[in-house]
């Protein structure tokens, strides 16, 4: 399995005017942070997390050639926005995109992209095949998917286990009984927003914590604000199992 990834920011703290912020004068190129996302490749196929602003730009500048399904850890803007250029994978592919998430993001998924589902619809317009999912194990293609449901603030967000691999964005708790389904795995990606307290994502210190106590042997930090710091300090202040993600990186397992 080869987990690449596409994006380790977010929108969160990003200024809309020129930031002379310490990160964005940064020359360092994991400093550069697109929206959170991974491409999963994984038993011949090609698999999406999360569609975001930024996902046009991800694909191409990872060179994906082929994609099998984008599956949803939930519904904000900043994970879906760039669902509508799944339409050059529909034009190669020749096929609709299952998109897998659950009915509340398929919902809100049919409901902003309204003109992908109309009955007589335009030339070009992306191709969907919805499939809704549960907090219980699920299958694309004969892979299985374990979901982990996490809290972001009230909402409650998907996390997702490939095997030995987990992937865990926009949670501030997870519930004693879904850490179970963590555990044992050998790498965990976890939501690290900042260091100062937040309403609805983990701080460095809680996701540190929570890596301590699941008793993982790598983990992964991602979802990063500009609030965290730079990214050769924040990792200087990290233990041995425990780095900073940035856009690009590649895990074999």
């Amino acid at each position: 399995m080869r987990i690449t990834f596409l994006g380790t920011g977010t929108s969160q703290g990003i200024p809309v005017i020129a930031c002379e912020c310490a990160v964005c004068r940064s020359s360092d190129f994991r400093d550069k942070r697109l929206r959170a996302s991974i491409w999963i490749q994984v038993q011949g196929k090609s698999l999406v997390i999360d569609t975001g602003p930024d996902f046009r730009q991800q694909m191409l500048r990872a060179n994906v050639k082929t994609l099998d399904a984008a599956i949803f850890t939930h519904q904000h803007k900043d994970h879906t926005a760039g669902l509508d250029d799944i339409r050059a994978f529909n034009h190669r592919q020749q096929k609709d995109m299952p998109l897998y998430g659950r009915p509340e993001v398929l919902k809100q998924i049919q409901s902003e992209f309204s003109y992908a589902f109309s009955e007589q619809r335009y030339p070009g317009v992306p191709h969907f095949e919805l499939h809704p999912i549960e907090n219980k194990p699920f299958e694309i293609e004969g892979i299985k998917v374990i979901p982990i449901e996490v809290m972001h603030h009230k909402l409650p967000v998907y996390g997702f286990r490939f095997g030995d691999f987990t992937y865990i964005t926009d949670a501030n708790y997870i519930s004693e009984k879904e850490q179970e389904k963590i555990k044992g795995s050998r790498v965990l990606v976890l939501d690290t927003l900042q260091k100062e307290p937040h309403l609805s994502h983990f701080t460095l210190s809680q996701a540190l914590d929570l890596i301590d106590k699941l008793n993982v042997p790598q983990a992964y930090l991602t979802h990063i604000s500009h609030k965290l710091g730079r990214h050769a300090d924040v990792e200087a202040e990290l233990p041995p199992n425990v780095r900073l993600a940035y856009d690009g990186l590649v895990l074999d397992l």
